[in-house]
């Protein structure tokens, strides 16, 4: 098995990419718009990538994080809200905002787990500063890390009720960014006591069973490598200050946060620590490259892989998709005209209180 994650180019699994991904055996799969287009077609093909390796514990990833991230949209799906309305509610009814997050997870979780999708990567833990580039903006759950901690558990209570398991990210922590790592490295310059409010969210949740780097370069940790490729994030600060033992995803390796070619990339994340790189984009020549290059998977990488994926538990919720959004929209409504206001600012990444 090889240590890395891949995107597919299309509806279905096709022929060259049957061929290659048998023999390749990668960790797992993501999915994306292009992938996408009814509840049966969705189905047949994450049955499709199982049964092609035989593996009904082959974790398949999407981002259905709601708002601006969404690959199953409506009016297949229903559309979600993002996450900046759960800090919104959080203002007025700090109880209706947790029970909010954890209903619509549920309902997200649904979704999935009809369609043969395991792995969610959410919820985003980045906690938003002034500085916070839209990039993240309203995909935030806060400005206050205590917040965003108790709504990012609610977040994965409510995915696991329907069997599906959270990838929590960016670690550890993107909220200070101020550019946009699809295009450029953030470059953060906060000292370790600044940091600490970052990493909060993350420590609480150190127990989730997944998480997912960022590619940003923090001064106080490391100058020289983003922290999907420095050693010394991942031992020191991830696995060390966080806590953080579940499996460790990169963020997508695509990104032009990143230099090299993307083969490379992988090697270089792999080596640094993560368990598992991210190639998102079903380019074959590419993916042919990073098999190529990668080790097999290794012995601690692979444990944690097992742990997490034998331990996802069955769906145990016992809620209707209508009556769970229902539910979700009326503790929403509480927030009323500010919370329309406050996300709208949280939209364009300006943090507040």
């Amino acid at each position: 098995m090889k240590p890395v994650v891949f995107g597919l180019e299309g509806l279905d699994l096709a022929p060259d990419e049957r061929d290659f991904f048998r023999d390749a055996e990668p960790a797992g799969y993501i999915l994306f718009a292009r992938n996408i287009e009814k509840r049966d077609q969705l189905r047949t093909l994450t049955d499709s990538l199982r049964d092609l390796h035989g593996n009904s514990d082959l974790p398949i990833l999407i981002d259905q994080e709601g708002g601006r991230v969404m690959r199953m949209k409506p009016p297949e799906w229903p559309d979600m809200p993002a996450g900046g309305s759960f800090d919104a509610l959080y203002d007025v009814s700090p109880m209706a905002a947790i029970e909010a997050a954890r209903v619509n997870a549920e309902a997200i979780g649904l979704t999935l787990s009809e369609v043969g999708i395991t792995v969610n990567c959410a919820p985003v833990l980045d906690v938003r500063v002034p500085e916070t580039h839209a990039a993240i903006g309203d995909r935030a759950l806060g400005s206050e890390a205590k917040q965003v901690a108790a709504l990012g558990r609610a977040i994965l209570d409510g995915f696991a009720r329907a069997g599906v398991m959270g990838v929590v990210k960016h670690m550890p922590g993107q909220g200070r960014a101020a550019i946009d790592s699809h295009h450029d490295l953030p470059h953060v310059s906060a000292g370790p006591e600044e940091l600490e409010q970052d990493l909060a969210p993350f420590h609480a949740l150190r127990d989730a069973p997944m998480g997912m780097t960022g590619h940003i370069l923090f001064d106080a940790w490391d100058s020289e490598n983003c922290a999907t490729m420095s050693p010394a994030i991942i031992h020191d600060v991830i696995r060390g200050q966080i806590g953080f033992d579940g499996l460790l995803f990169s963020d997508d390796l695509d990104m032009k946060a990143l230099s090299g070619d993307v083969s490379e990339r992988a090697a270089n994340c792999v080596a640094a620590g993560c368990d598992i790189a991210l190639n998102c984009w079903g380019r074959m020549d590419e993916m042919q490259s990073i098999a190529e290059k990668l080790p097999d998977i290794s012995e601690k990488s692979r444990a944690r892989l097992d742990a997490v994926m034998q331990g996802r538990t069955e769906p145990t919720a016992t809620g209707q998709l209508a009556d769970l959004l229902d539910k979700r929209d009326a503790l929403l409504a509480q927030a009323g005209d500010a919370g329309d206001s406050k996300l709208t600012r949280a939209a364009t990444g300006a943090a507040h209180g």
